[in-house]
């Protein structure tokens, strides 16, 4: 005969709810903490207004001038078990100068995994890119917030301008606001002078209101970009998501909050996409965001697309892929 669990309390002894108080290895926000009231988010109106943007025409000199736009707000990633110095010396070469066919701005950043910094710092040197790393146990969040700080400690000291965390997804999904919030703003302190770019893993928050108030949190952290995607996840940024996030920093801009930038990773890999991506932030936050300081693209594959674009825009005629590195 089995038997019956023992009480202690209100809780059962071996039931879900003991098991949500047991020890991770983590700590719980604080309880004081009281999230942002997140205005509610109407889809269908989001999704209709960001494909009514994405069909606006541009001329073709404007084209040009966007897609060297798109370059230079560029962070070309390698974050793959396989990445070695030389492949990251290489990446950097590109992203000094992306094609040796056509005149481009260089790329905005690199970014790479912590132990790879001093590789990038030396092969991109005084140029003015920047070196990105990303931490906090990436791309899960699932580590002690201790081992987290000490990751991006580290990415500082190894000369990283930029880090790119990742927000605790499962505390957020349970309401544990407070412990986001209160990793962001300890990641935030962590970092010294280095940037801090929030990565909200959109796709696994399941909701846009969710993500608008992930977004709001991550922006009362003192996130100074607030980014949707690993790129290890599926979906990634979408033009919908993209423009909600852009929505949220203008509201935070207009009730007197700082400047803060934006970054659409993952899923972004044709020259299209690119110019429709800067139509949205024109039109939702003006052109003191098109930027490198304040928009940037996560999407290594982009490059590429955009570089064919360019040559046909010059000569008429789209070369192979063969005449653009792929490193």
């Amino acid at each position: 005969m089995a038997k019956k669990p023992k009480t202690n309390g209100h809780i059962v002894h071996g039931s879900q709810e003991e098991a949500l108080l047991l020890p991770t290895g983590g700590t719980r926000g604080s309880r004081s903490y009281r999230p942002p009231k997140s205005p509610p988010v109407e889809a269908i109106a989001l999704e209709e207004r960001a494909a009514s943007l994405a069909k606006r025409s541009i001329k073709k000199g404007s084209k040009v001038e966007g897609l060297k736009m798109a370059i230079s707000m560029m962070d070309l990633t390698t974050l793959e078990g396989k990445d070695t110095p030389g492949k990251v010396v290489a990446m950097c070469r590109k992203a000094l100068r992306p094609s040796e066919r056509i005149d481009t701005p260089s790329c905005a950043a690199v970014c790479v995994y912590p132990n790879l910094v001093p590789i990038a710092k030396r092969a991109l040197g005084s140029s003015g890119v920047k070196v990105a790393s990303v931490a906090t146990a990436f791309p899960s969040g699932q580590s002690p917030l201790s081992v987290k700080l000490d990751d991006v400690r580290r990415a500082v000291a190894f000369g990283a301008d930029e880090i790119d965390m990742v927000i605790d997804r499962g505390a957020f999904l349970r309401g544990d606001y407070g412990k986001v919030y209160d990793e962001i703003a300890q990641t935030k302190e962590a970092c010294g002078a280095a940037h801090l770019k929030v990565i909200l893993e959109t796709g696994e928050l399941g909701t846009y209101d969710a993500i608008r108030l992930a977004s709001d949190i991550a922006i009362d952290a003192g996130a100074d970009f607030i980014k949707t995607s690993t790129g290890k996840v599926q979906p990634a940024a979408t033009l919908p998501v993209t423009l909600l996030m852009l929505e949220a920093i203008r509201d935070h801009v207009d009730a007197g909050d700082r400047m803060i930038g934006m970054k659409p990773a993952g899923g972004v890999r044709s020259a299209k996409q690119a110019l429709q991506y800067l139509c949205v932030v024109n039109e939702t936050l003006g052109p003191d965001w098109l930027h490198p300081d304040m928009f940037r693209f996560g999407a290594s594959a982009l490059l590429n697309d955009v570089l064919m674009q360019l040559d046909k825009e010059r000569t008429g005629a789209y070369a192979g892929e063969d005449y653009f590195s792929k490193d």
